[in-house]
Protein backbone atom coordinates (compact mmCIF):
# COMPACT_ATOMS: atom_id res chain seq x y z
CA UNK A 1 0.00 0.00 0.00
CA UNK A 2 2.95 2.60 1.09
CA UNK A 3 4.31 1.86 -2.67
CA UNK A 4 1.15 2.20 -4.40
CA UNK A 5 1.00 5.71 -2.17
CA UNK A 6 4.92 6.50 -3.84
CA UNK A 7 3.68 5.68 -7.34
CA UNK A 8 0.47 7.74 -7.34
CA UNK A 9 2.49 10.58 -5.12
CA UNK A 10 5.12 10.20 -8.28
CA UNK A 11 2.33 10.45 -10.80
CA UNK A 12 0.81 13.31 -9.22
CA UNK A 13 4.07 15.36 -9.11
CA UNK A 14 4.82 14.75 -12.64
CA UNK A 15 1.00 15.67 -13.58
CA UNK A 16 1.30 18.86 -12.03
CA UNK A 17 4.46 19.72 -13.73
CA UNK A 18 3.74 18.85 -17.16
CA UNK A 19 0.06 20.86 -16.45
CA UNK A 20 2.50 23.62 -15.34
CA UNK A 21 4.28 23.54 -18.54
CA UNK A 22 1.62 23.46 -20.40
CA UNK A 23 0.09 26.71 -18.89
CA UNK A 24 3.55 28.32 -19.66
CA UNK A 25 3.64 27.35 -23.14
CA UNK A 26 0.07 28.69 -23.18
CA UNK A 27 1.18 32.21 -21.37
CA UNK A 28 3.93 32.10 -23.30
CA UNK A 29 2.22 31.86 -27.00
CA UNK A 30 -0.43 34.22 -27.09
CA UNK A 31 2.84 36.76 -25.59
CA UNK A 32 4.79 36.38 -28.33
CA UNK A 33 1.89 36.37 -30.73
CA UNK A 34 0.60 39.74 -29.67
CA UNK A 35 4.44 40.87 -29.88
CA UNK A 36 4.33 40.17 -33.29
CA UNK A 37 1.29 41.43 -33.61
CA UNK A 38 2.10 44.74 -31.90
CA UNK A 39 4.76 45.52 -34.71
CA UNK A 40 3.65 48.61 -36.58
CA UNK A 41 2.48 48.54 -40.12
CA UNK A 42 3.03 51.39 -42.54
CA UNK A 43 2.32 51.45 -45.72
CA UNK A 44 4.26 54.23 -48.12
CA UNK A 45 3.11 57.56 -46.92
CA UNK A 46 3.12 56.49 -42.96
CA UNK A 47 -0.69 56.29 -43.22
CA UNK A 48 -2.31 56.17 -39.29
CA UNK A 49 1.55 57.02 -37.84
CA UNK A 50 0.92 60.32 -36.28
CA UNK A 51 3.34 63.44 -36.69
CA UNK A 52 3.72 65.35 -33.37
CA UNK A 53 2.79 68.71 -35.39
CA UNK A 54 0.31 69.67 -37.75
CA UNK A 55 0.81 68.87 -41.24
CA UNK A 56 0.55 70.39 -44.77
CA UNK A 57 1.02 68.86 -48.32
CA UNK A 58 2.99 70.97 -51.27
CA UNK A 59 2.33 69.46 -54.54
CA UNK A 60 4.19 70.00 -57.62
CA UNK A 61 6.07 68.99 -60.14
CA UNK A 62 9.32 67.34 -60.86
CA UNK A 63 11.20 65.18 -63.70
CA UNK A 64 7.56 65.17 -65.02
CA UNK A 65 5.96 63.65 -61.92
CA UNK A 66 3.34 65.07 -60.17
CA UNK A 67 4.59 65.18 -56.26
CA UNK A 68 3.53 65.66 -53.14
CA UNK A 69 5.88 67.04 -50.41
CA UNK A 70 4.47 66.99 -46.62
CA UNK A 71 5.87 69.53 -44.29
CA UNK A 72 5.21 70.54 -40.49
CA UNK A 73 5.47 74.14 -40.46
CA UNK A 74 5.12 76.85 -36.97
CA UNK A 75 5.43 80.58 -37.93
CA UNK A 76 7.82 82.83 -35.97
CA UNK A 77 6.89 84.09 -32.83
CA UNK A 78 9.17 87.14 -33.01
CA UNK A 79 8.96 88.69 -36.48
CA UNK A 80 12.52 90.22 -36.06
CA UNK A 81 13.81 86.13 -35.84
CA UNK A 82 13.98 84.43 -39.15
CA UNK A 83 12.54 80.60 -40.13
CA UNK A 84 14.80 77.56 -39.51
CA UNK A 85 14.09 74.59 -42.08
CA UNK A 86 15.21 71.39 -40.35
CA UNK A 87 16.47 68.62 -42.71
CA UNK A 88 16.03 64.80 -41.76
CA UNK A 89 18.47 61.75 -42.16
CA UNK A 90 18.24 58.77 -44.35
CA UNK A 91 16.61 56.26 -41.74
CA UNK A 92 14.15 59.27 -40.09
CA UNK A 93 11.25 61.58 -41.17
CA UNK A 94 10.46 64.77 -40.06
CA UNK A 95 9.27 63.91 -36.99
CA UNK A 96 12.15 63.15 -34.72
CA UNK A 97 13.05 66.95 -35.00
CA UNK A 98 9.93 67.68 -32.43
CA UNK A 99 11.85 68.11 -29.42
CA UNK A 100 14.45 70.61 -31.27
CA UNK A 101 11.52 72.10 -33.17
CA UNK A 102 9.22 73.10 -30.04
CA UNK A 103 12.19 74.61 -28.33
CA UNK A 104 13.28 76.37 -31.03
CA UNK A 105 10.17 77.89 -31.72
CA UNK A 106 9.67 78.78 -28.16
CA UNK A 107 12.43 81.46 -28.66
CA UNK A 108 10.43 82.92 -30.90
CA UNK A 109 11.77 81.32 -34.21
CA UNK A 110 9.61 79.79 -37.15
CA UNK A 111 9.96 76.04 -38.40
CA UNK A 112 9.84 74.16 -41.20
CA UNK A 113 10.28 70.46 -41.28
CA UNK A 114 9.64 68.77 -44.67
CA UNK A 115 9.87 65.39 -45.55
CA UNK A 116 12.07 65.08 -48.42
CA UNK A 117 10.81 62.91 -51.26
CA UNK A 118 11.05 59.81 -51.08
CA UNK A 119 10.85 59.48 -47.25
CA UNK A 120 8.04 60.00 -44.48
CA UNK A 121 4.59 61.44 -45.58
CA UNK A 122 5.69 62.47 -48.74
CA UNK A 123 5.79 61.21 -52.71
CA UNK A 124 8.03 57.96 -53.18
CA UNK A 125 8.19 57.60 -56.83
CA UNK A 126 10.21 54.18 -57.62
CA UNK A 127 11.93 55.80 -60.95
CA UNK A 128 12.70 59.45 -59.91
CA UNK A 129 16.65 60.66 -60.23
CA UNK A 130 17.63 60.93 -56.92
CA UNK A 131 19.94 63.92 -56.60
CA UNK A 132 20.74 66.39 -53.73
CA UNK A 133 20.56 68.83 -56.39
CA UNK A 134 17.17 67.58 -57.40
CA UNK A 135 15.79 67.89 -53.35
CA UNK A 136 17.47 70.71 -52.84
CA UNK A 137 15.60 72.69 -55.73
CA UNK A 138 12.35 71.07 -54.17
CA UNK A 139 13.09 72.46 -50.39
CA UNK A 140 13.66 75.89 -52.32
CA UNK A 141 10.43 75.83 -54.08
CA UNK A 142 8.92 74.73 -51.12
CA UNK A 143 10.27 77.65 -49.26
CA UNK A 144 9.43 79.63 -52.08
CA UNK A 145 5.32 78.42 -51.96
CA UNK A 146 5.37 79.76 -47.97
CA UNK A 147 6.89 83.47 -48.90
CA UNK A 148 10.03 82.23 -47.13
CA UNK A 149 12.71 84.14 -48.89
CA UNK A 150 15.53 83.37 -46.23
CA UNK A 151 15.96 80.16 -43.63
CA UNK A 152 19.04 79.11 -41.42
CA UNK A 153 19.23 75.62 -42.84
CA UNK A 154 19.94 72.87 -40.87
CA UNK A 155 21.27 69.27 -41.69
CA UNK A 156 21.77 65.95 -40.02
CA UNK A 157 22.99 62.65 -41.21
CA UNK A 158 22.33 62.43 -44.85
CA UNK A 159 20.56 66.12 -44.07
CA UNK A 160 23.57 67.61 -43.86
CA UNK A 161 24.60 66.77 -47.12
CA UNK A 162 21.35 67.87 -48.37
CA UNK A 163 21.77 70.98 -46.48
CA UNK A 164 25.53 71.77 -47.55
CA UNK A 165 24.34 71.39 -51.22
CA UNK A 166 20.68 74.10 -50.20
CA UNK A 167 23.25 76.41 -49.71
CA UNK A 168 25.72 76.06 -52.39
CA UNK A 169 23.12 76.32 -54.90
CA UNK A 170 21.30 78.98 -53.22
CA UNK A 171 23.41 80.91 -50.80
CA UNK A 172 21.48 83.88 -51.32
CA UNK A 173 18.40 82.02 -49.47
CA UNK A 174 20.75 80.42 -46.79
CA UNK A 175 21.14 82.98 -43.84
CA UNK A 176 23.30 80.51 -41.66
CA UNK A 177 24.16 76.40 -42.29
CA UNK A 178 24.01 74.02 -39.50
CA UNK A 179 25.47 70.51 -39.75
CA UNK A 180 24.84 67.86 -37.13
CA UNK A 181 27.01 65.05 -37.93
CA UNK A 182 26.53 64.94 -41.46
CA UNK A 183 27.61 61.95 -43.61
CA UNK A 184 29.37 62.90 -46.50
CA UNK A 185 32.14 64.47 -44.90
CA UNK A 186 34.28 62.14 -47.11
CA UNK A 187 33.99 61.50 -50.56
CA UNK A 188 33.03 57.39 -50.28
CA UNK A 189 33.87 56.54 -53.50
CA UNK A 190 37.51 58.14 -52.78
CA UNK A 191 37.64 54.75 -50.78
CA UNK A 192 35.14 52.38 -51.78
CA UNK A 193 33.85 50.48 -54.39
CA UNK A 194 30.56 51.76 -56.41
CA UNK A 195 28.23 49.23 -55.62
CA UNK A 196 24.98 48.85 -58.04
CA UNK A 197 21.33 50.09 -57.28
CA UNK A 198 20.16 46.30 -57.02
CA UNK A 199 23.02 45.51 -54.42
CA UNK A 200 21.21 47.86 -52.25
CA UNK A 201 17.70 46.89 -52.75
CA UNK A 202 18.62 42.99 -51.82
CA UNK A 203 19.68 45.00 -48.82
CA UNK A 204 16.82 46.27 -48.09
CA UNK A 205 14.52 43.18 -48.68
CA UNK A 206 16.80 41.12 -45.98
CA UNK A 207 16.47 43.92 -43.51
CA UNK A 208 13.83 42.46 -40.01
CA UNK A 209 13.31 44.23 -37.62
CA UNK A 210 15.55 42.78 -35.16
CA UNK A 211 17.93 44.52 -37.27
CA UNK A 212 16.92 47.61 -37.75
CA UNK A 213 16.74 47.98 -33.95
CA UNK A 214 20.74 46.03 -33.58
CA UNK A 215 22.25 48.69 -36.28
CA UNK A 216 20.88 51.65 -34.53
CA UNK A 217 21.46 50.27 -30.92
CA UNK A 218 25.08 50.10 -32.44
CA UNK A 219 25.98 52.71 -34.03
CA UNK A 220 23.66 55.83 -33.15
CA UNK A 221 23.06 54.89 -29.13
CA UNK A 222 26.48 53.00 -28.04
CA UNK A 223 24.64 50.17 -27.13
CA UNK A 224 21.98 51.50 -25.40
CA UNK A 225 18.17 51.42 -26.20
CA UNK A 226 14.63 53.08 -24.43
CA UNK A 227 11.31 53.87 -25.73
CA UNK A 228 12.08 56.87 -26.73
CA UNK A 229 15.04 55.24 -29.22
CA UNK A 230 12.67 52.52 -30.54
CA UNK A 231 9.83 54.89 -30.99
CA UNK A 232 12.07 56.63 -33.55
CA UNK A 233 12.63 53.23 -35.38
CA UNK A 234 9.35 52.50 -35.25
CA UNK A 235 8.45 54.04 -38.78
CA UNK A 236 11.20 51.96 -40.32
CA UNK A 237 9.68 48.86 -38.32
CA UNK A 238 6.34 49.49 -39.64
CA UNK A 239 7.77 49.73 -43.35
CA UNK A 240 8.96 46.49 -43.41
CA UNK A 241 6.04 44.64 -41.91
CA UNK A 242 3.67 46.89 -44.03
CA UNK A 243 2.38 46.46 -47.94
CA UNK A 244 4.67 48.33 -49.73
CA UNK A 245 8.17 46.96 -48.92
CA UNK A 246 9.52 46.07 -52.20
CA UNK A 247 8.20 49.52 -53.31
CA UNK A 248 10.29 51.54 -50.14
CA UNK A 249 13.16 48.86 -50.98
CA UNK A 250 13.95 50.55 -53.96
CA UNK A 251 13.43 54.12 -53.11
CA UNK A 252 16.12 53.30 -50.64
CA UNK A 253 18.11 51.82 -53.01
CA UNK A 254 18.38 55.21 -54.99
CA UNK A 255 18.99 56.95 -52.29
CA UNK A 256 21.50 55.51 -50.85
CA UNK A 257 23.38 55.95 -54.81
CA UNK A 258 22.51 59.25 -54.17
CA UNK A 259 24.50 59.55 -51.03
CA UNK A 260 27.71 57.65 -52.65
CA UNK A 261 27.46 59.47 -56.21
CA UNK A 262 26.95 62.96 -54.67
CA UNK A 263 29.87 63.96 -52.51
CA UNK A 264 29.30 67.15 -51.49
CA UNK A 265 32.63 68.11 -49.21
CA UNK A 266 34.86 68.92 -52.00
CA UNK A 267 32.91 71.30 -52.61
CA UNK A 268 33.03 72.81 -48.72
CA UNK A 269 35.63 75.26 -50.13
CA UNK A 270 33.11 76.93 -51.73
CA UNK A 271 30.78 77.41 -48.92
CA UNK A 272 30.13 81.03 -48.64
CA UNK A 273 27.42 81.67 -46.00
CA UNK A 274 28.26 81.34 -41.88
CA UNK A 275 29.06 77.68 -41.04
CA UNK A 276 28.82 75.45 -38.32
CA UNK A 277 29.65 72.15 -38.31
CA UNK A 278 27.99 70.03 -34.91
CA UNK A 279 29.87 66.71 -33.99
CA UNK A 280 29.18 64.38 -31.20
CA UNK A 281 32.79 62.30 -31.71
CA UNK A 282 32.01 59.13 -30.64
CA UNK A 283 30.27 59.01 -34.11
CA UNK A 284 31.63 56.15 -36.61
CA UNK A 285 29.19 56.23 -39.50
CA UNK A 286 31.00 55.18 -42.40
CA UNK A 287 28.76 54.06 -45.87
CA UNK A 288 30.89 51.77 -47.50
CA UNK A 289 33.30 50.58 -45.23
CA UNK A 290 32.58 46.56 -45.40
CA UNK A 291 33.85 47.09 -49.38
CA UNK A 292 36.34 49.02 -49.19
CA UNK A 293 38.87 49.21 -52.53
CA UNK A 294 42.08 47.19 -52.51
CA UNK A 295 45.03 48.74 -50.71
CA UNK A 296 42.54 51.32 -48.83
CA UNK A 297 43.56 51.55 -45.08
CA UNK A 298 42.09 54.50 -44.55
CA UNK A 299 39.13 54.51 -41.14
CA UNK A 300 35.61 55.91 -42.78
CA UNK A 301 33.64 57.41 -39.88
CA UNK A 302 36.35 58.88 -37.60
CA UNK A 303 34.10 61.72 -36.40
CA UNK A 304 36.81 62.67 -34.31
CA UNK A 305 38.93 63.45 -36.92
CA UNK A 306 36.84 64.36 -39.10
CA UNK A 307 36.40 68.05 -37.87
CA UNK A 308 40.37 68.91 -38.39
CA UNK A 309 39.98 67.37 -42.10
CA UNK A 310 36.53 70.20 -42.67
CA UNK A 311 38.14 72.86 -41.14
CA UNK A 312 41.45 72.27 -43.06
CA UNK A 313 39.09 72.32 -46.35
CA UNK A 314 37.58 75.85 -45.20
CA UNK A 315 39.02 77.71 -42.05
CA UNK A 316 35.75 79.64 -42.01
CA UNK A 317 34.07 76.85 -41.13
CA UNK A 318 33.41 76.84 -36.98
CA UNK A 319 33.38 72.85 -35.71
CA UNK A 320 32.04 72.20 -32.14
CA UNK A 321 33.12 68.83 -30.47
CA UNK A 322 30.75 66.90 -28.32
CA UNK A 323 32.76 64.65 -26.79
CA UNK A 324 30.79 61.26 -25.54
CA UNK A 325 28.04 61.58 -28.04
CA UNK A 326 27.15 59.96 -31.35
CA UNK A 327 25.51 60.23 -34.51
CA UNK A 328 22.34 61.66 -32.80
CA UNK A 329 23.49 64.61 -30.26
CA UNK A 330 20.06 66.36 -30.30
CA UNK A 331 18.68 63.05 -29.51
CA UNK A 332 20.58 61.52 -27.00
CA UNK A 333 21.71 64.59 -24.98
CA UNK A 334 19.03 67.27 -25.75
CA UNK A 335 20.10 68.96 -22.91
CA UNK A 336 23.77 69.18 -23.46
CA UNK A 337 22.74 69.48 -27.05
CA UNK A 338 19.93 72.80 -26.76
CA UNK A 339 23.24 74.68 -25.21
CA UNK A 340 25.40 74.77 -28.14
CA UNK A 341 23.17 74.87 -30.54
CA UNK A 342 21.56 78.02 -28.90
CA UNK A 343 24.68 79.67 -28.88
CA UNK A 344 25.23 79.03 -33.16
CA UNK A 345 22.52 80.68 -33.53
CA UNK A 346 22.95 83.50 -31.17
CA UNK A 347 26.48 84.00 -32.41
CA UNK A 348 25.89 84.53 -35.73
Amino acid sequence: MAILKKEISKFTIRTLIVGLSLLNVMWTFPALAQEKHSQPKYDKLLTGYEYPLPTHSYKFQSQGKNLTMNYMYLAPKDANLPVITLLHGKNFNGAYWQQTAEYIHDLGYGVLIPDQIGFGKSSKPVDYQFSFEALANNTHSLLESLNINSSIIVGHSMGGMLAARYSLLYPQSTKQLILINPIGLENYLQFVEYKDHNFFYENELKLTPEKIVSYQKQNYYDGAWNDRYAALAEPLIGWINGPDRDILATVSARTYDMIFTGAVVDDFSKLEVPTTLIIGTRDRTGPGRNWKKDGITRELGRYDRLGKEITDRNSNIKVIELEGLGHLPQIEDFARFKNIFTQTLTNQ
